[in-house]
């Protein structure tokens, strides 16, 4: 066993995706996994491959050693499918993904309030895990990978660390439930573990299981603190934003002040450069004279078609001159009180709109705001 795991907590803007695929690179006689939850992500660390390959070593391609799988693909390739005859004798069909708890058996009023039946495990081990057409819940599939590594005394993992010497994790964050514990299972085996994410970018979870509930999104950082968990942390190497500038920095810094503040890397200097409040009756001049991108927080929320438009997370990995941010009120409150209680998910997402942007960030208020230093739009 290596003892050789790490993890390092980055910054939005940081350069967390190109530094993990430049350590990739540097092996060369070992295989290397790479993975993360989604298939957008995925591409983007391909594509990163594909263009530090090139400058490197001249060519416009991955390495053979390198492979580079979402993570459910990766546990359903190597976890579910070569040892499923253990726990299943059906063929698995592939993957169902579900966004709420699966395996719903019904539901009976109570009170005017419906409470939902679950199938269950050992009694009903095939409707828990599986739909009609057997393919399996995407939130029960790192159970089912634990139970089949389980039965085998282990061989589901030895056999993924044959595989790969080294295996790399990105945006780690978005790993919950058994998730996590196949994680523990991980950092045991002769691979070196590698795991690299932004706690305060939690805006998605692989699943929604009431296992490890406490340590979804931002609050995985406290899942690494377990003594049992042999992993070396890093949160500072990657504080550095590249992509923000200095008041961006120190906004962005204000929503998550229990963690490591980050700083800016970015000096240029625009015709606008900050953070700033525009008026709604500004919104059109403010989109005509500087066309940023706008960001809100659902397609419920009404905007211009003067400039593109993108939901908060659709947002998330990308970077743009300049935003203008459409805010709930939950959000507005924390604008004129920092203190303003923000539950978990709405800090991220807000956290991810003002650090798209390279130089200024734009935030719709309306006409008779007041309250805050952060200074107005003047047309």
């Amino acid at each position: 066993m290596m003892n050789n795991n790490k993890l390092i907590i980055a910054a939005a803007g940081s350069g967390k995706t190109t530094h993990l695929v430049n350590e990739a690179l540097k092996i060369k006689n070992e295989k290397v996994l790479i993975t993360t939850y989604t298939q957008a992500n995925e591409e983007e660390i391909k594509k990163k491959i594909v263009e530090e390959n090139l400058k490197r070593n001249g060519f416009a391609c991955i390495p053979e050693n390198i492979t580079v799988q979402a993570w459910f693909s990766f546990l359903l390739k190597h976890g579910a499918r070569p040892f499923q005859g253990i726990l299943f004798e059906k063929r698995i069909k592939g993957l169902l993904l579900v966004n709420e708890l699966s395996g719903l058996r019904y539901k009976f009023n109570l009170k005017g309030k419906e409470i939902p039946v679950y199938y269950k495990e050992d009694s009903e081990f095939e409707q828990h895990y599986f739909t009609k057409e057997t393919k399996i819940y995407s939130d029960k599939l790192s159970k089912f990978v634990i139970k089949c590594n389980k039965e085998t005394g282990g061989a589901v993992i030895n056999r993924v660390a044959r595989i790969y010497q080294h295996i790399f994790i990105d945006e780690v964050q978005d790993l919950a439930g058994y998730d996590l514990e196949l994680l523990k299972l991980l950092f045991k085996c002769n691979s070196e573990i590698l795991l690299v994410g932004d706690p305060r970018q939690g805006t998605y979870s692989t699943n929604s299981a009431s296992k490890n509930k406490r340590y979804q999104k931002s609050q995985i950082v406290y899942f690494f603190q377990d003594k049992s968990i042999k992993i070396k942390t890093d949160d500072t190497s990657l504080m550095v934003n590249y992509r923000c500038n200095k008041p961006i920095c120190d906004l962005s810094n204000k929503l998550f002040p229990d963690f490591q503040s980050t700083t800016s890397g970015n000096n240029n200097a625009t015709e606008q450069d900050g953070v700033f409040l525009v008026k709604e009756q500004d919104v059109d001049k403010y989109l005509r004279h500087y066309k940023p991108t706008q960001l809100r927080d659902s397609k419920k929320r009404e905007v211009s078609d003067i400039c593109q438009v993108m939901n908060f997370g659709e947002s998330k990995g990308l970077s743009f001159d300049r935003v203008l941010i459409y805010p709930t009120q939950e959000y507005i409150k924390w604008i004129k009180d920092n203190t303003h209680e923000l539950k978990g998910t709405s800090r991220s997402k807000f956290y991810v709109a003002i650090t798209r942007a390279r130089y200024s960030v734009g935030i719709v208020v309306s006409n008779n705001f007041s309250g805050t230093q952060i200074p107005f739009f003047v047309p």
